[in-house]
């Protein structure tokens, strides 16, 4: 290679490095915020589960605090003065709440704080569905019928995870009105289901034979443990 050739190689190649920088100088401040960005997203991340996570431990604190009054009308008093932080937060005190009620003998105050999850918007359908079968077991003796059987009617619906227990209720509802053959047809229902459990199954078999039924096993599932 010869002199000349050497000499336009280095100065190609200064002249590439100056491009370079030039770009740098220009653009850079663009790589430089992406990694800003970056770094500063991965930080905000980790304070925001930081924030939650202590949250979360704040509200179990309390929870626990509330629950270790000695009676019942201070728990509830205690759990009313506990701040729930979102929803799902309110859910659990609305839960604990109902439950400490029902323990004062409030019978109307732990509806009234189980209705309280049934008409919240904000909370996943599962929580609604359990606040909703609770109250309406709970309103077995002043609940028309009629009203009680709607409700578990919507709760029993295929697809519902509360499916087979609200029927379960309904077959009891046609105890209650004195419809022996409705009642054993329902529990023949939740006998064949492929996802009755093992004690709901053994409930069914008893009180269809106590009602004067004869159990169809043919397309009940098999429980191993029973044989």
């Amino acid at each position: 290679m010869s002199n000349s050739d050497g000499f336009i190689e280095e100065v190609t190649e200064e002249l590439r490095r100056d491009q370079m920088m030039a770009k740098l100088k220009k653009y850079g401040w663009i790589a430089v915020l992406a990694v800003l960005l970056i770094v500063g997203g991965a930080a905000f991340s980790e304070y925001r589960k930081a924030q939650a996570r202590a949250q979360a431990e704040g509200l179990g604190d309390a929870i626990l605090a509330a629950l270790d009054s000695g009676e019942a009308d201070a728990r509830v008093a205690a759990l009313g003065a506990v701040e729930a932080a979102d929803p799902q937060a309110g859910v659990i005190l609305s839960m604990l709440s109902a439950s400490e009620k029902l323990a004062a003998q409030d019978l109307e105050g732990a509806i009234e704080s189980l209705n309280a999850v049934v008409l919240n918007g904000d909370v996943p359908q599962i929580y609604r569905d359990i606040a909703q079968f609770k109250a309406l077991t709970l309103q077995a003796e002043t609940m028309p019928a009629g009203e009680r059987k709607q409700g578990f009617e919507a709760l029993g619906t295929a697809g519902n995870r509360l499916s087979l227990l609200a029927q379960e209720q309904l077959a009891l509802i046609a105890i209650q009105e004195g419809d022996t053959a409705g009642a054993v047809e329902q529990y023949q229902t939740i006998l064949s289901d492929a996802q009755v459990t093992p004690d709901l199954q053994q409930r069914a078999l008893q009180v269809i034979v106590a009602l004067g039924g004869e159990p169809d096993l043919s397309g009940a599932p098999i429980d191993e443990n029973n044989g």
